[in-house]
């Protein structure tokens, strides 16, 4: 456990599978309050964020980006409190000499909901623009978009191994938005 003054470099921390050989996260971080920074397949450090619930916060990551997500590192506090995890966050963010990509340009990627409009395909941005259509043929378009997207990022974790089930917010797919639920 972490105070204020005393917590351990990112470096001294040990890489945790963010997929493990049985297909699961790591539930050791379940309702667990604290600072996780994330790593791609090289160990290269991707994003740095912290949460209330870290292991709802990697799973989120993980659906949002799937192909940067493979190592964690996670330090736990006892209770919450948004200076103490500030500060480990910047001295992480320190210790690592730049800004991570997820924490700097990318930081949308890595905090909002897929907007599933941006990964159209020419032949979906057709129908979706389509000046015979209503609002209710769009909206049926654009589910069907986060349909597709949403198959390939399960399609995608599924080849890693994973074993859990993800289930997306509906409401959000009327929207053209993908996050979990």
């Amino acid at each position: 456990m972490a105070t204020e003054t005393n917590f351990p470099s990112l470096a001294t921390l040990e890489y945790t599978p963010y997929i493990d050989d049985t297909g699961q996260l790591p539930e050791q971080f379940q309702g667990k309050i604290g600072v996780y920074a994330i790593f791609d397949q090289e160990k290269v450090l991707q994003f740095i964020g912290y949460s209330r619930d870290i292991y709802l916060s990697l799973k989120q990551h993980l659906v949002r980006q799937p192909q940067q997500c493979y190592w964690v590192k996670a330090q736990t506090i006892e209770r919450p409190s948004r200076t103490v995890l500030e500060s480990i966050e910047n001295a992480w963010i320190a210790e690592n000499g730049s800004m991570p990509v997820g924490n700097g340009n990318d930081k949308e990627k890595w905090t909002q909901p897929i907007d599933v409009k941006v990964v159209m395909t020419p032949e979906e941005q057709a129908r979706y623009q389509n000046p015979m259509n209503d609002e209710l043929s769009q909206i049926k378009i654009i589910k069907n978009v986060a349909r597709r997207v949403e198959a390939e990022i399960l399609t995608l974790l599924e080849t890693r191994g994973l074993q859990i089930q993800f289930r997306f917010n509906p409401k959000l797919k009327e929207e053209g938005l993908l996050d979990l639920k």
